[in-house]
């Protein structure tokens, strides 16, 4: 664990304890396990997010693809008939072709990734719209589906299973990140991507890759956010999700030059933000302003870590001074 990673962890528990003290509630059993089930839920979405921007990217269009992607999976089990255990693949496989089309378009046609998923936003939020007819999709009175049900939106000994879910995921994308050549590559290109060209890396073949996987996460959020609210409303359903994704990252110490972060930070930046918003609603905060706790989260995040370079820069400079006078005494 990062000096990053451990700062914010201490953050987490005093804001906590602070909390606890203001309102006891916040430690209750069903306020836990219900704040654990949005972390399971956000969390999935922000480690698709962290991958695309440790590569220097961004994907703006998380919100809007849950949306299109969400009524799709319940259209295709409520409404045709499909089994779920054909609809959620397909729903997967959706995921990954629309981020695959993202990173084609940046990659090899060299458009840049805030116009790209900033058009995905609005062209997967119009479709959801236009496939409903401007309604809602959900499920009928007295359907159930027990199984899936289960492993979306049950839980294992009182833990939320969408949070057992992330816990897994999260171990997965942490091998990926940092014990694999894969992960090394994104560290790479996000840091310097001419020089990680010239160094033999076949960037794009990596970024679309990081693409991909942020579109295959963002399709199983999409189901976990589908099954947790049964009912989808195109003209709100995942709004603004992109920010708490990007929030989420960014406090975790993914830099948005690239280059730098954490899947532990992640996480915990997620457990951050979730905590944050059960703030909100036990010391009687107004909820119209969520967004403006979001925003000022990300600016002060985005503070610290530009903060953070300039420190480090200093650091160093001041080292190689500090070897160069000695090597110059030495001689």
């Amino acid at each position: 664990m990062s000096k990053k990673d451990l700062g914010l962890l201490i953050l987490i528990l005093v804001v906590g304890a602070v909390v606890a003290i203001i309102n006891p509630r916040f430690l209750l059993p069903i306020n836990l396990a219900n704040t654990s089930n949005l972390i399971g839920l956000f969390g999935i979405l922000a480690i698709g997010q962290a991958f695309v921007i440790i590569t220097g990217g961004i994907e703006l269009s998380v919100g809007s693809v849950v949306a299109l992607l969400g009524v799709l999976f319940v259209d295709f089990i409520a409404t045709r008939g499909m089994a779920w255990p054909v609809a959620l693949p397909l729903i997967l496989v959706l995921g990954g072709i629309i981020g695959l089309a993202h990173g084609w378009l940046i990659t090899r046609l060299k458009l840049q990734p805030f116009v790209v998923t900033l058009c995905g936003l609005l062209i997967y939020r119009g479709v959801a719209r236009f496939y409903t007819a401007d309604g809602t999709a959900g499920f009928a009175f007295g359907q159930n589906f027990p199984e899936l049900e289960f492993l979306t939106a049950g839980r294992s000994y009182g833990v939320p299973n969408s949070f057992i879910a992330l816990i897994v995921i999260a171990i997965v994308m942490w091998v990926v990140l940092h014990r694999s050549v894969f992960g090394r590559y994104l560290y790479a290109i996000g840091k310097n991507e001419e020089a990680a060209k010239y160094s033999g890396i076949r960037t794009g073949r990596v970024v679309m890759a990081a693409y991909v996987i942020c579109g295959v996460l963002t399709a199983l959020s999409a189901i976990y956010f589908a099954m947790y609210t049964r009912s989808i409303s195109p003209a709100s359903h995942g709004q603004f999700y992109e920010l708490y994704a990007i929030a989420a990252a960014v406090l975790g110490g993914f830099s948005l030059r690239g280059g730098e972060g954490s899947l532990i930070g992640v996480i915990l930046g997620t457990v951050l933000l979730q905590e944050l918003q059960n703030l909100v609603n036990l010391l009687g905060i107004p909820s119209s302003l969520n967004f403006a706790v979001m925003g000022g989260v990300i600016l002060i995040g985005v503070l610290v870590d530009q903060q953070w370079g300039v420190y480090r820069e200093r650091r160093r400079m001041l080292e190689a001074t500090r070897k160069g006078a000695a090597g110059a005494a030495a001689e």
